[in-house]
């Protein structure tokens, strides 16, 4: 799996140059699946902006993600999937050229994608891209960070551990999210890391790491 790791989506014209090259092809000609799992997860989420990531509302920040103009859109609830076997939806998902993968809490969503069968299947998913958003991002990550813990069942703050690095997203976005707070959260996470802003994201891809941006951003460790 190739992914595209962002605190606010695709952004700006070198994030999107990175999209394409990831998929190999014009985002015109990609079929998509919207992951809105991570926001039930959180408080500050709910039926309203899931409404606007799976519509793809061309007024609203979800431009930068879901209102690309991809080939084809659906989405995919996690929290269904148990219950209606993976023999059903593992071909949505194979047959997908991308996943978009909406913020919320990533300890929600990191949960939802073990129940469901998700993260085992990622190693096999080797043409798919991966648009993380926020906890999207996260999520691939092996710790978040009890700052950003919201779920208030999450047992600590481990995710999946895809990658080896953290990452603190919306740098400067909110007055609780500056680099001096980014600077601490870094001290307490005591793995590399990366504060990253809305116009940066980052590609991993086969293990190589690459910083895109038309923004700020800072590594830690």
């Amino acid at each position: 799996m190739r992914l595209l790791l962002t605190s606010g989506g695709v952004t700006n014209p070198s994030i999107h140059a990175a999209l394409v090259q990831l998929l190999g092809k014009p985002v015109s000609e990609c079929r998509a699946l919207c992951v809105p799992t991570a926001q039930w997860g959180h408080p500050m989420c709910g039926p309203a902006s899931v409404q606007g990531f799976v519509a793809a509302d061309p007024a609203s920040d979800w431009r930068h993600l879901s209102g690309l103009g991809w080939a084809s859109l659906g989405v995919l609830e996690l929290t269904a999937l148990p219950s209606i076997g993976v023999e059903r939806w593992m071909p949505w998902v194979r047959e997908a050229d991308v996943l978009l993968v909406d913020g919320g809490d990533a300890t929600y969503l990191c949960h939802w994608m073990r129940e469901s069968g998700l993260a085992d299947l990622l190693p096999s998913l080797l043409d798919t891209v991966w648009v993380g958003v926020s906890a999207g991002s996260m999520v691939m990550t092996p710790r978040i960070g009890a700052y950003f813990v919201e779920w208030p069942s999450a047992p600590d703050d481990r995710a999946l551990g895809v990658v080896d690095f953290s990452i603190f997203p919306h740098l400067n976005l909110f007055p609780t999210n500056t680099l001096a707070d980014a600077e601490r959260w870094a001290a307490d996470i005591g793995i590399p890391a990366y504060a990253i802003d809305e116009q940066t994201a980052i590609t991993v891809v086969d293990g190589s790491v690459e910083v895109v941006s038309e923004g700020q951003w800072r590594r830690f460790g």
